[in-house]
């Protein structure tokens, strides 16, 4: 298995792609399809997470005290409302602990992570009424925040 780049060796990479999906966004009112990598990596930077090899089942990181993370992440900006928006696909049949979601700006500049534990996750993600929930696996995001806890913010 392949260890992980560090966060050191990430960053100018990171930096460069967060600028021309920057530029990408302006001319096409599109993101470029890095949001997940870009969430990752601020998410280890920001709270001190190790982030594990690339195709790691059920998890994108581990935290100071051991606990699995899947991480998703979403770029919209914080003066908007969350009404409508839908996080990524949860794997729950896989190994992990808890589920973080970061939020970007148009700029990719995170603005907010919330945590939430695997039990209130699969819970939503069993509670019965919706497709997305139910067979894709995909809250909104104003679900996921009400059963989160907000572990930073800008």
């Amino acid at each position: 298995m392949v260890q992980p780049a560090s966060l050191a060796e990430i960053a100018p990479l990171l930096d460069a792609a967060r600028e021309a999906a920057t530029a990408y966004y302006r001319l096409t009112s599109k993101p470029l399809g890095i949001t997940g990598e870009i969430g990752e990596y601020e998410a280890a930077k920001l709270l001190g997470l190790t982030l594990v090899s690339a195709r790691t089942p059920g998890y994108d990181a581990v935290g100071p005290d051991g606990r699995r993370i899947q991480i998703k992440a979403r770029m919209y900006p914080e003066e908007k409302p969350l009404a409508g928006q839908r996080m990524g696909s949860i794997k729950a049949n896989s190994v992990f602990d808890t589920v973080m979601l970061l939020m970007m700006d148009n700029n990719y500049q995170p603005w907010v992570i919330w945590e939430a534990q695997r039990a209130p996750v699969l819970a939503a993600l069993e509670a019965p009424g919706s497709k997305s929930r139910n067979e894709r696996g995909s809250l909104a995001v104003a679900k996921f925040k009400s059963i989160a806890v907000e572990v930073w913010r800008r």
